[in-house]
């Protein structure tokens, strides 16, 4: 239900227009039949739009209008960290020297995006307390993966291939599961206690000469530190297991607690969330992984080394898991979490921690009277609400979700994690104002209160975006694929 008369791109097609001018080709012109298999050549020309450039430019400026982003709106997206990214990132990220690049050059041609990537390897090592980081991966899930394959070829090199089973808490990211399966494991649930953090005797009880690794996130994945994770990492060390750290949550401890100190033996880190990358929409990411001294034979390679004042990739690694993406990362967000690091210094990073602490808190003490706090203890960089009290009165968290839209808010994360009823994720993040957060905060507010007066106006809601409400079930089991000419 289009609520304005924006007519779509194909609408707007004209036949003989076009939005571009070619120079005349200079080069032979290729007959694709002989290139390509048979069977993978189109039989027809795709329908696509003939338009102006004109109204092309108009068409994308109209679609970037009705689109949330960070910069455009608060986008207190829970679990995720969707911060404001600098501007000077992306100015550092342009430099002729950085973005012209090309993958293939001769190492002796690109030493400076060499350094570049040693050094952010260098403070990331400071940052996790690890003693190694590939900057590989490209994103969180990614990481997640890399890091586990290389405890699996840790264990396998030592003989132990009993090892097939990795412990993950039941408020873990889905991707943590997911990622072990896909690495080959079996996947085992240790239990939360009553107060959201992992249950110490249900972990005893999973630990044994079968398990891997124990994958987590601290604080967890309900905005609470794990007290006792020194505790933990003792019992599945003792058992011989290895413990990996999901470095979603990493906003809430930078440069106040490290990973390796907690006993972490594998981390894996977001630069498109903690060092603020641009994200979202699926891409661009970069989730580098950390590793203690026994896994480093591991790495993924090739290996970026220092050696004689150059910097060079070393592929002698006979341990080596192998190479899990090309031309090592995504270099353009590399170059803004760098700049990100150098330009926040030790003790801007650990201000991020104090204010998304802060202002996390601040939100949380403000809300608690208007919905459920599941856990009433200070939470980290993030908290949840549940909306039991809500639903008795016949509005869902979805609906409160809906309804955040016709205040101009991202709506938080809802129904995650799991073992929450009525779930509502936020994290605001360090970047926002004590003026924004109060916004939200009385939005918030206002929508509890209409829930208990004025129940339908949640119901149907949201009544100012361009698309009323859609059947969620119908679009995902019968999705338009494209446009059809009527």
């Amino acid at each position: 239900m289009h609520k304005e008369d924006q007519p779509l791109i194909f609408e707007l097609s004209t036949e003989g227009r076009i939005g571009y001018s070619l120079p005349e080709m200079d080069v032979p012109e290729t007959d694709l039949s002989e290139l390509l298999p048979e069977g993978y050549l189109r039989e027809e020309e795709p329908e696509l739009p003939e338009v102006s450039e004109l109204d092309i430019m108009r068409h994308y400026t109209a679609l970037s209008k009705r689109n949330h982003g960070v910069d455009s709106g608060f986008y207190p997206l829970g679990s995720c960290t969707m911060k404001y990214n600098p501007k000077i990132n992306e100015n550092v990220a342009r430099f002729n020297g950085f973005a012209h690049l090309h993958p293939l050059q001769d190492e002796s041609s690109v030493q400076g995006a060499l350094e570049l990537m040693y050094d952010l390897q260098e403070h990331l090592i400071e940052i996790t307390g690890m003693d190694e980081v590939t900057l590989q991966p490209a994103a969180g899930a990614h990481g997640e993966w890399t890091g586990l394959m290389m405890i699996r070829a840790y264990h396998e090199a030592n003989g132990d291939t009993k090892r097939t089973k990795v412990i993950v808490p039941d408020s873990a990211h889905g991707t943590n599961p997911a990622s072990a399966t896909v690495a080959g494991f079996e996947t085992v649930t240790v239990k939360s206690n009553e107060n959201g953090l992992v249950d110490l005797e249900d972990l005893r009880r999973v630990v044994g000469e079968d398990t891997a690794a124990l994958m987590l996130t601290n604080p967890n994945t309900l905005g609470l530190f794990e007290e006792n994770i020194l505790e933990m990492a003792e019992i599945v060390h003792g058992a011989g297991g290895k413990l990996y750290y999901d470095g979603a949550n990493l906003n809430a401890v930078l440069s106040k607690a490290r990973p390796g100190d907690m006993g972490f033996d594998v981390v894996h880190l977001n630069l498109h969330k903690t060092f603020t990358g641009p994200h979202g929409g699926g891409g661009p990411g970069s989730g580098p992984v950390g590793v203690k001294a026994d896994l480093i034979p591991y790495l993924p390679k090739p290996v970026l080394v220092k050696k004689g004042g150059q910097y060079e990739f070393d592929y002698d690694r006979p341990q080596s898991i192998g190479r899990v993406k090309p031309y090592y990362g995504n270099f353009g967000i590399n170059v803004r979490a760098y700049t990100y690091i150098r330009t926040m210094g030790p003790d801007g990073l650990k201000a991020v921690t104090e204010y998304a602490v802060l202002n996390a808190n601040y939100m949380m003490r403000r809300l608690a009277p208007f919905f459920d706090l599941p856990f009433d203890r200070h939470c980290k960089h993030e908290f949840v609400l549940s909306g039991k009290r809500q639903k008795k009165l016949g509005v869902r968290t979805l609906d409160i979700a809906k309804r955040l839209l016709d205040f101009g808010y991202h709506p938080p994360t809802i129904y995650f994690p799991l073992n929450v009823e009525e779930c509502i994720m936020i994290e605001p993040t360090e970047t926002e104002s004590k003026e924004t957060l109060d916004s939200f905060v009385d939005a918030m507010i206002q929508i509890a209160k209409e829930a208990e007066e004025n129940p339908e106006i949640v119901q149907e809601a949201p009544h100012t975006t361009v698309i009323g409400r859609l059947d969620e079930t119908m679009a995902a089991r019968k999705p338009v694929l494209r446009y059809q000419k009527q």
